[in-house]
This record gives structure tokens, sequence and C-alpha cells, in this order.
């Protein structure tokens, strides 16, 4: 049978993974395993003359960037959802791209600082991969030129159901870079900047599943730094510095409560009307065949409330790549990962307890 003109462009893939993910913390519970499975599925459509289309569907119920544990009994459920899913065009000068666009922290810590400053370390805009806007790009000079338009929320801090939202009370932001090369060493410097408003998250993540929480409402915060990457042999090695601001006041109409962990915290008396932080984060990244290292440092100092909030925060991850088969049509790998995260917290220089986290995981994934 011949493919109809419709499907002729179009192609599936992904990958299928489980993990072992042993949790041992400073707090209660100390220790815990969890067995996990993740599903990413892939299309893709080649349209011709540069236009295509693109979707990822996971798991996203679970925050936790489409893995899911195994519950009571098996009686978890895993529901694909649509997680990406956008369209553009592509030519040897520019392109363009609409949708629900990757979001990934991972690679450009400038998301998770913008978004999470008091603690944007392990990844935690992963709880939330994909973001609806558009880009554009073009060649300029001797690099590339990209802008992205992002919705970061439909709902302005302060509306109420009568008043509605408006076009301008939509949160949206603006992430520009200009990546280019002098010699072989590649710079990345980019900004993210806040257009109208919208609020800044605080993540969780524990045995129990991860969950984020907004510590601020209704401003306008901005992130700007640069990624430099070089080889060294066969060595690649990426630094990168970024910084963010928050200042502004907070809403009439915002929340003054949230729970924490199911006790009330008054938000105004934790933070005050005013927001006014200052935040950076320093990434140094090797990466050398099958192994992937990085380390990241955060400090967050919040003085809203007029008493200096201090957050700092270290993460590393290490992660070896075991190929054990490869083809054509996909891969089977084996990856031994370690990730530990210490979290610190200091109100007006009285440190509170040490909140550290060591992941011991081992990953099996096929991809086809």
């Amino acid at each position: 049978m011949c493919p109809s003109p419709a499907l002729a462009g179009l192609t599936f893939g992904g990958e299928a993974s489980v993990r072992l993910q042993d949790w041992i913390t400073g707090i209660t519970p100390k220790n815990n395993v969890d067995w996990q499975y993740r599903l990413n599925l892939r299309a893709a459509a080649d349209l011709g003359e540069g236009y295509y289309f693109k979707a990822l569907f996971t798991n996203e119920s679970s925050n936790n960037d489409g893995w899911k544990t195994v519950g009571y009994g098996n009686t978890e459920t895993y529901n694909l959802q649509v997680s990406q899913c956008y369209f553009g065009h592509r030519s040897s000068q520019d392109h363009y791209v609409v949708g629900r666009l990757p979001f990934n922290g991972g690679d450009n810590p400038i998301c998770d600082l913008i978004l999470y400053p008091t603690q944007p370390l392990n990844s935690p805009v992963s709880l939330v991969n994909r973001i609806f806007g558009a880009n554009y790009g073009f060649k300029a000079g001797n690099g590339d030129l990209n802008a992205s338009f992002v919705v970061l929320d439909n709902n302005g801090a302060g509306n109420t159901a009568a008043s509605g939202d408006g076009l301008l009370h939509d949160g949206y932001a603006i992430h520009a870079t200009y990546k280019f090369n002098i010699g072989e060493v590649t710079f990345d410097p980019q900004v993210i900047t806040v257009l109208t408003k919208t609020d800044v998250f605080t993540a969780t993540q524990s045995p129990y599943g991860n969950s984020a929480f907004p510590i601020h409402y209704g401003f306008r915060p901005v992130s700007y730094g640069t990624n430099i990457s070089f080889p060294a042999e066969s060595i690649k090695i990426t630094a990168g510095g970024f910084f963010t601001r928050g200042c502004g006041k907070t809403p009439a109409g915002a929340p003054t409560t949230l729970s924490i962990n199911e006790e009330a915290i008054n938000i105004s008396s934790l933070y005050g009307g005013n927001v006014d932080y200052f935040g950076d984060l320093f990434r140094i990244k090797v990466e050398s065949g099958p192994l992937t290292v990085w380390y990241d440092h955060n400090s967050t100092t919040d003085k809203s409330s007029g008493t200096p909030y201090l957050y700092t925060n270290n993460f590393i991850w290490a992660q070896y790549k075991i190929n054990l088969y490869h083809s054509a049509k996909g891969s089977f790998t084996i990856q031994p990962t370690l990730r530990y995260l210490s979290s610190k917290e200091s109100i007006a220089d009285v440190a509170k307890p040490d909140n550290t986290l060591l992941l011991p995981e081992l990953w099996a994934t096929m991809t086809f």
C-alpha cells in the first residue's frame, strides 16, 4: 500500500525508560526507593520547502518530567498528554516557530532562574517543560539572533471573575539570545524579561512528588547572562553565569496566604507588599564521550519584607551512558546517574537546618 501524500512526510519515534531511584535525604523519610517508568512519543511532519510540525506526548500529571512511580498494588495510571505541539518554517537565513514550545532548563538555566529564583537547581523548570509562544531567528553577522515571545500565564494577578483578564493583563515575556563563535569558543549571551506581570515560584522535590507554589505575585522580573563553551581535545567545557532581579509592588488583588505542607503561610508577613530580590546562578559543565558532569551554584537574597532571606543552593549531576545496542532504527542504553542537591536558608543571618538530597539512580532507555 502506498502512503497517502498527507502521511508521506510523517514520522514517529520516541523513547521508553525505566529507572531505580533511591532518595537519601536529611529529613523524614531519610531513605525511600522508587521504581519509575517514562514514555515519550514524538511525531514530526516534513511538509516540504522548509515547513514542518513536531509534537511530544508524555505524562505530565506527576510533575516529574514524564516519570511515573509504581503505586500501591500497581494501581497507578500513566496518562499520555500533549506536552509540546508546534509548527514553523526554516530556511538557510531564518526560521520561525509557534505553539507549545520546548522550555529546557536542563541546558539553559536562565529559564529556571527567572521562574524559580530561590531554588533554581535540579532543573525545576522540568515540572513544566513547555511554554506557549512564538520564536523567530535569523543570521546576524557571524552569529544567530533569536527572540521568543512567550505567554507565561492567562490570568494576571489581581484579576477577578467580574473584571476579566484582558489582553494586557496576561503574563508575557520575551527571551532574546545571540549565539556566535570566536575561533573555537561559542558565546551565547541572552536576556529574558517579563513585559507585563507574572508570578515566580519555589519548587519542592520529595519522594512523594514534585510541586511548585508562588512566592511573589504580579511584577516584572528580569534575568540575563551568558553561556560560554569550548573544546579541550576530546572534552567539551561549558561555563555559564546568570543573574536575576525582581522588584516592584505586590498587587492588591494578589493572594495573601498559601498552604505549604497543609500549613497556612501569610505571604504579606513573609515577603511583604514589596518585591525586592537579587540572585545569581553559575554553572560549569564537562562532557567527555559517554560522561556528563555539571556543577551549579545559586545564591539569592530576598529583602522584600525588610528582613533579608538568603538562599544558597548547590547541585551536582553526573551521568555515564553505556551503549548496549545501536542501529539506524534505535538504541538501548544503561545510564548510572547521581544527583546531589544542597539547599540552605538563613533569615537575618540566622541559619535554618540544611536540606540535602542525594539521588543515586540507574536508568535503562530504549529509543526507537
